[in-house]
C-alpha cells in the first residue's frame, strides 16, 4: 500500500462503460454500414454480422458491469431499426430500447442514451446521407419519434456521437483511419448539417425539462512540434478537425469528451506515430493524458460547459495496459477536476470486445471479452479493477 492520499471524486460521480449499436447489436441489416460491408470491393475488412449479439445479451452484459461495481452505462438507439423505411416506425424496436433503459435503472447502472452513433438507415444513405437537405428535418423528425425511450429514467442524451468524424468520413471515403495520423479534409457542408441536426434535436429534447442534453466530440490532442509553421499549421489542421465543434457546444447542457491518443502537427501536416513509443491494436500511441489534455480544451472552447467523458480506453490484448492507461488517464483527469473543470462522469470504452468499424473484431477494447463463436462473456481483469475505482470513488 502507498501512503498517498487516495483521489476523491465527487459524491454522485458517473462511472461507467459504453457500447454502440451497431457494435455490439448484431444483425444491423436496415443501415449503411451493413450495406457498405456487403459491397463488392469494399475496403471494410470484415462485416459485422452477429457483432456480439448485445441485442440479446444486454442484460447479461449491463449485469457483469453492474455486479463489478460500476453505476452507469452507456447505449445507442439504432435509426435503422426504429424507422427501417421512411415513415414506418418499428413500436416493436422502441419498445426494445425502452426495456434497456428499464434493465440498466433495475440493475443500478445510470443509462446514458446517444440517438446517433454514426449509422444511418439505408433509405437516409440513399438519399443523400447529412448532405440531403432534408437531412436535418429527417433527424428531428426522429428524435421525436424516440422520445418514448428517454422520457423517463434517462438524464444524459448525446444527440450525435463524433460529429466532428462523421464530417470527416464525408470528406474522405476511406474510415479506416478513424482517430488517427492524416484524417481526411471535413465536409464543411456536412458540419453544418450536423450543428443543425443538433441544435434541432435539443429542441426537441427540450420537451423534456428532466434531459440533458449535448454531443461527444473526439477531442484529438494536437500537439505541435514546435518548428516553424507548425503552430499556424496545428490550428488551420485541428479547428475543423476538433475546436469548431467544442465551441459549437456553448450554451449546451453537457459536452461529451471521447479521447485516445495524440497526433503530432509539423509545418506540413500531420505526422506518423513515432516508431520509438508505445502503440496499441490500431496503432495509435500509448497516451493516457490525452483525456485530461481533452477535458481542459473542452471546457476552455466551450465556455465552460459540464463535461461527461463519453469514451476514453484502448484497444489492447494486453490487460494489464489497459489498466494502467486507464488509471493514468483518470489522474489526468482528477488533475482537471481539481482545478475546477466540471466534470460529470467516465463511461469507458468499451464494455465488450466489438466491431471496430473498418478494423473489424481484431482491436479489443473492451473490459469484458467475448468468445467469436459461443459469445460466452470473459470479464477481464480491467473491469474489476474499475469497477473498485467505483466503489471506493477515488484512485
Amino acid at each position: 500500500m502507498s501512503d498517498q492520499q487516495p483521489l476523491q471524486f465527487p459524491d454522485g460521480f458517473l462511472w461507467g462503460a459504453a457500447t454502440a449499436a451497431h457494435q455490439v447489436e448484431g444483425g444491423n441489416v436496415s443501415n449503411d454500414w451493413w450495406l457498405k460491408e456487403h459491397t463488392p470491393g469494399t475496403s471494410i475488412v470484415e462485416p459485422s454480422g452477429d457483432a456480439v449479439d448485445h441485442y440479446h445479451r444486454y442484460r447479461e452484459d449491463m449485469k457483469i458491469l453492474a455486479d463489478a461495481g460500476l453505476t452507469s452505462y452507456r447505449f445507442s438507439i439504432e435509426w435503422a431499426r426504429i424507422e427501417p423505411e421512411r415513415g414506418f416506425i418499428s413500436r416493436a424496436a422502441i419498445d426494445h430500447y425502452r426495456r434497456m433503459r428499464d434493465t440498466a435503472a433495475e440493475l443500478g447502472l445510470e443509462p446514458v442514451v446517444s440517438l446517433l452513433h454514426f449509422t444511418v438507415p439505408r433509405w437516409m444513405f440513399e438519399a443523400g446521407f447529412w448532405r440531403n437537405p432534408e437531412a436535418p428535418e429527417l433527424f428531428e423528425r426522429f428524435v421525436e419519434t424516440a422520445l418514448p425511450i428517454v422520457s423517463e429514467g434517462v438524464r444524459y442524451v448525446c444527440t450525435i456521437n463524433e460529429p466532428n468524424i462523421a464530417a470527416m468520413l464525408a470528406g474522405g471515403e476511406d474510415a479506416a483511419n478513424l482517430v488517427a495520423y492524416g484524417l481526411p479534409n471535413p465536409d464543411l457542408g456536412v458540419a453544418d448539417a450536423l450543428l443543425d441536426s443538433h441544435t434541432r434535436a435539443r429542441g426537441v429534447l427540450s420537451q423534456l425539462p428532466q434531459i440533458q442534453s449535448g454531443w461527444t466530440v473526439a477531442t484529438q490532442a494536437f500537439h505541435s512540434t514546435g518548428e516553424p509553421g507548425a503552430d499556424e499549421k496545428l490550428h488551420e489542421y485541428g479547428h475543423p478537425r476538433d475546436d469548431w465543434y467544442l465551441e459549437a457546444s456553448r450554451g449546451d447542457d453537457f459536452v461529451g469528451v471521447q479521447a485516445y491518443t495524440r497526433t503530432f502537427i509539423g509545418p506540413e501536416g500531420p505526422l506518423p506515430v513515432a516508431e520509438d513509443v508505445e502503440t496499441t491494436l490500431t496503432g495509435w500511441e500509448f497516451f493516457p493524458p490525452a483525456l485530461e489534455l481533452g477535458v481542459r480544451s473542452a471546457w476552455e472552447l466551450s465556455g465552460g460547459v459540464p463535461v461527461l467523458v463519453t469514451e476514453n480506453g484502448i484497444a489492447t490484448s494486453d490487460d494489464t495496459r489497459r489498466v494502467a492507461y486507464t488509471d493514468g488517464a483518470l489522474r489526468g483527469l482528477h488533475a482537471a477536476m481539481a482545478d475546477g473543470i466540471d466534470v460529470r462522469g467516465y463511461l469507458h470504452w468499451s464494455a465488450l470486445d466489438n466491431y471496430e468499424w473498418a478494423s473489424g473484431f481484431r482491436p479489443t477494447f473492451g473490459l469484458i471479452g467475448v468468445d467469436r463463436e459461443t459469445f460466452v462473456r470473459h470479464p477481464k481483469p480491467s473491469l474489476a479493477w474499475l469497477g473498485e475505482v467505483a466503489r471506493r470513488n477515488a484512485l
